[in-house]
Parts: structure tokens; sequence; C-alpha cells
């Protein structure tokens, strides 16, 4: 999943985001409210983590932009505890939870699981596709109940194409899943990672669709 952390806090938003990038996710950040409304305008994130308390502009008048343009990616708004104001506040300006400072990471990961969870398909954090197992808490996946061994990039791309199991997913979107906003997107790199993950699950797991992309398809309905 592709996650957008904005904090202020140096020391907060690298733990945030090296809890994310362990559990799997491509994670973009931003320090000030202009720099996040503009990611969230021009971005596709899966879910948002937003401090109210931001320089140039604060979170809560962040938020209401993105939902006056439609913008409808989760949002888990962080506030000080105590302030009960700011979570009423952020609530009515769609945000979907809320964590007040300090809280434990466990305790933020599971919430962003479950946000994550109900605008998924996916209604657990396990999800099949045929053989294949993938676990999204664990980052882990398994095929005939066999751990694979796979980098974290073939792991995003296959979560990626998982999530959307029979579906047609585009180079572009999978480059856009598992690289940095700031970084040089290659969409030519997901032949590799694709060629790759074919070597590691069973024949005819991964589809090629000419000129479109990639659909992952249950490939023991492949030998009947």
């Amino acid at each position: 999943m592709r996650i957008l952390v904005v904090e202020d806090e140096a020391t907060l938003c690298a733990q945030l985001v090296q809890a994310m990038e362990q559990a799997g996710h491509t994670v973009e950040t931003a320090s000030d409210g202009a720099t996040a409304q503009y990611l969230g305008e021009v971005e596709e994130f899966d879910a948002v983590v937003l401090d109210l308390g931001l320089p140039v502009r604060d979170g809560l008048s962040v938020l209401r932009a993105w939902r006056e343009q439609g913008r409808v990616m989760p949002v888990l708004i962080l506030t000080a505890r105590g302030a009960w104001h700011e979570k009423v506040a952020g609530m009515d300006a769609g945000a979907d939870d809320y964590l007040a400072k300090p809280f434990h990471m466990e305790e933020l990961m599971a919430r962003l699981r479950a946000q994550l969870r109900r605008n998924s398909p996916h209604a657990s954090a396990h999800w099949q596709c045929g053989p294949i197992m993938l676990d999204s808490r664990q980052a882990t996946v398994s095929v005939h109940g066999l751990m694979l061994s796979l980098t974290s990039h073939e792991f995003k791309v296959l979560a990626q194409l998982m999530q959307r199991a029979g579906q047609v997913v585009s180079r572009s979107e999978l480059s856009e899943h598992i690289y940095q906003q700031d970084s040089d997107r290659d969409s030519n790199t997901i032949e590799v990672f694709v060629g790759r993950l074919r070597k590691k699950l069973p024949p005819g797991s991964i589809e090629t669709v000419r000129g479109l992309g990639y659909k992952l398809v249950d490939s023991s309905e492949l030998a009947t």
C-alpha cells in the first residue's frame, strides 16, 4: 500500500516511516500543510496519517480541502492528548479515525490496517488467490503453506496484484505503489519484478495483458 505521512516532528516522522516500510508499505512524507495538500491532490494514496498541528497550513484545513475536492482516501489524524475539540473538528472535517499523542506504534499500525481493510475488497489481513496466501499484517507470502522469500519490491508488486486479483493492473499503477514520489519511476523495472515473481509462484499465476498490464489469476483453475 502507498501511505502519506504528514508530520513535522522529524523523529516521530522517521519512526512512522520505519514502521510502515517494515510492514511492506511505500511511504511518502510531508512536513508542512501546503506540501501535504499538494501531494494529496496530485498523487494517489491508499491512506494518510495526518498531524493537525502543522506549519504553513494546519491539518484541518488540508483535510477539508481534500474532501471538498472529492479525495476519499482514509485519513487517520494525530491530535494532542486531551484536545477533544480537535478530535471532533477532525471527524467533522472528514477524518476516518484519530489517535492522541503520545501513542504506541502498535496501536497506530493496527488502526491503519483497519482503515486499509475497510477500503479494500479484502475483509481481513489474509488475502488469498488460489494456493497463494498473503498476510498483509506480517508482510509474508506462502504457496500451499510454504513460505516464500520475497524482496520488498516483489512483495509490494504481489500485494497490488492480489488486492485486485482477476483485474488488470497497469505497469504505471504498480510503479506508483512501489516507488516514492521523488524517485525515478521506471515502469520497465516492473517487468523484472514480475519475472522474479513468476519463478516463485505457481505457473500461470500472473498473466500479461498486452498493452495494459498484468493480472493475477487462480492458477489452480487453469489445470481444470
